[in-house]
């Protein structure tokens, strides 16, 4: 006699009792719904810790944040210290990160994406430069006082605090923009190829149009985490009291961070630089709120666009 085989289909499962099954639905329900008041209880803490913060800051800048301190010169006296040349110093600070940082930061991520032979040296610098992202930032202070500040004779100048927020920032930006390269589809590359287009026509034409919005995206991130930088600046010798207004990048500077971090320490001596440091923040608070908006515009116009 032939044996008969039982498909698995046909085979008996085994018994699954349904009042288990259910105790163990209810089981991660139960633990969905504790996760899920946990998580935000977090936030609305978070959030009401942020709104504590920001209402005690604006408390303490009502009556000393006007257009006189915004268009002032810094003095001893707090009465009549104003932030003109502080505000034009950071914007000189941008003015020289943002070129330096979304050039080479951008070109390397095309570089290691595009250009780069996948290996084990390739793979060695994408893990370097993604651990350059978590150094203190107060190494990259000694490093560009070191380079930038007294071998190459910049001293304490927009350019060398430029050039040194610039190499804080960068590793965040070459990270991005690699994430974003690798986000656009093989698929438009090879119809690119194609068509005859070269790689730099391709690279120019269909992959950077693609990955602008996640591009532009960790830029803006890097960039406020530069104009709100201090420990570089502090390692730098940045001093605190400059009474002419920078016009140029060789120019001795201050910036609002590091204003705010010195009015707060003489807060101990006078305690009306703790009204001067809240309005500063608050000019800082908005600066960077603007930087985000105009961001977070731009990057929509070209994500409906590509």
């Amino acid at each position: 006699m032939t044996k008969t085989t039982v498909p698995e289909s046909h085979r008996t499962h085994k018994y699954i009792d349904p009042e288990k099954a259910h105790q163990r639905v209810k089981k991660r329900v139960m633990i969905n719904n504790i996760a899920h008041v946990l998580f935000f209880l977090t936030i609305v803490f978070a959030m009401a810790v942020l709104c504590v913060l920001i209402f005690n800051i604006i408390k303490d800048s009502i009556g000393w944040l006007d257009w006189k301190f915004i268009t002032g010169k810094l003095s001893i006296k707090p009465e009549k210290a104003g932030i003109k040349g502080v505000i034009m110093g950071s914007a000189l600070l941008m003015a020289v990160v943002a070129p330096v940082t979304l050039f080479v930061g951008v070109a390397t991520a095309i570089y290691m994406e595009e250009y780069s032979k996948k290996g084990a040296i390739h793979a060695l610098i994408n893990i370097n430069i993604a651990n350059l992202a978590g150094v203190p930032s107060v190494i990259f202070g000694l490093l560009g006082l070191t380079v930038f500040g007294r071998l190459f004779g910049l001293g304490s100048s927009i350019l060398a605090g430029g050039l040194t927020l610039s190499l804080l920032v960068l590793p965040n930006v070459v990270v991005a923009s690699q994430e974003a390269i690798k986000a656009v589809p093989n698929s438009l590359r090879e119809a690119s190829y194609g068509l005859g287009a070269t790689k730099w026509t391709t690279v120019r034409k269909v992959v950077l149009p693609g990955a602008l919005p996640g591009i532009m995206t960790g830029s803006i991130l890097a960039l406020s985490r530069a104009i709100g930088e201090t420990a570089p600046l502090v390692v730098l010798g940045i001093p605190t009291l400059i009474m002419k207004i920078p016009t140029g990048v060789m120019d001795d500077f201050t910036a609002l961070p590091i204003q705010i971090y010195y009015w707060t320490l003489d807060t101990v001596l006078t305690k009306e630089y703790a009204n001067l440091a809240a309005a500063t923040i608050v000019v800082l608070l908005g600066t960077l709120f603007v930087l985000n908006s105009a961001a977070i515009i731009i990057r929509n116009k070209f994500q409906r666009r590509y």
